[in-house]
């Protein structure tokens, strides 16, 4: 049957499963917005505030639901304000499809009204990028992308679709989605290597990456640790992997992870990374990164082996396939030395945990985990809240963390809960944020509330650029140098005249009352925690430092 092109953009995207578009409409896609009003009861579209609003909001559902994301804008500045959202998605290898309009062909190149060459711009932050110049490519086009943007490490890819191929005609059949690219397989001769080096350990550590929850491997990697009697540490992306509850979970490691874990890392013998790519953060000075370990590398993209750390074994291919081949030539270990040594890891950082005032960020999230499930999904900002987030927030579900890692982007938090939020059925969903990234974005705040969602924040309120501000007190003399933010925002007129509820917190009294009321109100509330200026994120490894350069107590 004969379709325009907008149409078959509409039939290819329910082809793939897609049920959920966030986008911003203009003059380059109103052919799709038209297409999209003819399918609302097919395809229901959400506008957010902003552009970058509805790529994090993409984004987020995409994490939260292990899906592909879809996000639409129109040409020029609308294509545009997609870039830190896509590079977002792009360092933490979230699958998105991002959908742009262009002018018409005939005017590319001659700087038209709202033309940006978005396929060019975004060539260094995708997976792979398209510009559609006929109709004809189009359907196998979107069926590559999707194919492409959920195969092996996943990530975005943008399709630019000019003007005229929107409108113009061509036949169209329907087809079945594209099988996902075939990853690598491991040989039985290099998973005999890896049970060899795992029965030679003394003391391993399973060091865990985002690509654990990507794989849908968490299952396969606790047995993994059980079966090992091997602690288990994770980057940041990695977190939700294993549950908090696990008795070999020892947290986070790197520069602001929790010390049993980074000292459990740098003291074994073997590290088994698994899914993960040894971030700077993570690995801090490389030259003397775990000295005295061997390294075991899993991961699907082969351009992370030896790039950062080198491996004495890398195992390139699916997660979940290499764990569970090496369990069943793998008999069952029992470490009672190792498992004592990383007690008292345990202890010696519990004993170094200093509460300061009561209202402080410890405090705050333990009385906030109450009012939550292990089903609520949490979302961030970034900056020192999200680094409590990691160390105090008790999670023990994959996918319920959704925060930017790889990019570290302000800004993405509360654009991010609005995709995860409705990923997941509109389930009450939580957002930690401080007053620096929250300005960023809060225009989202209005859609948070023309969807009625129920999201509840968090606005740990300090009134500075925290993590700068830190930084500026251990490395810098203490030069605040923009970093007092002084904003007269009032946060509770701002949340009420956005559609919503706002709360004060000064004591721990008034945060339990306020969540009191938050947690249980439809639609999103806002609860504005009044923090110290000068609480730290502890532990804190200097940039290229080691476990013997560690802050545990904040110094004046």
């Amino acid at each position: 049957m004969q379709l325009t092109g907008a149409q078959i953009l509409i039939e290819t995207l329910v082809e793939q499963g897609v049920d959920t578009i966030f986008g911003y409409p203009g003059g380059a896609v109103l052919d799709i917005y038209d297409e999209l009003y003819n399918n609302r009861d097919r395809i229901t579209h959400y506008i957010t505030s902003h552009e970058q609003g509805a790529s994090h909001a993409a984004d987020g559902y995409a994490r939260a639901s292990g899906k592909v994301g879809v996000v639409l804008a129109t040409s020029g500045p609308g294509a545009t304000n997609l870039v830190t959202g896509i590079a977002t998605a792009y360092l933490d290898s979230t699958p998105m499809v991002a959908i742009t309009g262009n002018v018409g062909t005939p005017l590319l190149g001659k700087d038209s009204f709202q033309e940006v060459d978005i396929s060019s711009v975004t060539m260094p932050i995708t997976k792979h990028n398209y510009i559609v110049k006929n109709v004809e490519e189009l359907a196998d086009t979107v069926r590559e992308a999707f194919r492409i943007a959920a195969s092996g490490r996943p990530g975005p890819v943008l399709i630019d679709i000019p003007k005229n191929v929107q409108t113009a005609k061509c036949e169209f059949t329907s087809a079945a989605p594209l099988p996902l690219f075939e990853s690598p397989k491991v040989s039985d001769e290099e998973i005999n290597r890896a049970v060899d080096m795992i029965a030679d350990s003394k003391r391993p550590f399973i060091y865990c990456g985002g690509g654990v929850i990507i794989s849908n491997s968490s299952d396969e990697l606790l047995q993994f640790a059980r079966d090992l009697d091997a602690p288990v540490g994770t980057s940041m992306m990695g977190l939700t992997a294993v549950p908090r509850t696990f008795e070999g979970f020892v947290g986070m490691t790197g520069m602001h992870g929790r010390f049993a874990a980074t000292k459990a890392m740098f003291s074994s013998d073997l590290i088994i990374a698994v899914g993960t790519r040894f971030s700077d953060r993570a690995t801090g000075n490389k030259a003397k990164f775990a000295p005295h370990a061997k390294v075991i590398h899993i991961d699907i993209d082969e351009a992370e082996i030896n790039k950062n750390i080198t491996s004495h074994l890398s195992l390139v291919g699916e997660i979940k396939d290499i764990l569970i081949r090496i369990m069943a030539k793998l008999p069952e270990s029992h470490r009672p030395v190792w498992r004592d040594e990383i007690a008292s890891y345990k202890a010696y950082e519990a004993s170094k945990i200093v509460k300061t005032n009561p209202m402080n960020p410890k405090s705050v999230l333990e009385t906030v985990r109450k009012f939550t499930t292990d089903d609520t999904t949490v979302t961030t900002d970034v900056g020192q809240h999200q680094m409590w987030v990691t160390q105090f927030y008790d999670f023990n579900k994959p996918r319920r963390l959704v925060t930017s890692g790889g990019l570290g982007t302000m800004g993405f938090g509360l654009g991010a809960a609005i995709g995860a939020c409705i990923a997941r059925n509109r389930k009450l969903t939580l957002m930690v944020t401080g007053d620096g990234s929250f300005h960023m974005n809060m225009n989202e705040l209005a859609t948070a509330a023309s969807y009625n969602l129920p999201i509840k924040i968090i606005l740990m309120n300090n009134n500075v650029l925290g993590m700068v501000r830190q930084w500026q007190t251990v490395f810098y003399k203490k030069h605040y140098s923009h970093t007092t933010l002084d904003k007269k925002t009032d946060y509770v007129k701002l949340a009420e005249a956005m559609g919503g509820e706002g709360f004060i917190a000064n004591t721990p009294a008034e945060l339990a009352e306020a969540c009191e009321k938050a947690f249980k109100s439809e639609g999103f509330s806002l609860i504005d925690c009044r923090i110290d200026e000068d609480e730290f994120v502890l532990p804190m490894i200097p940039p290229n430092g080691t476990i013997t350069d560690i802050i545990m107590q904040q110094q004046n």
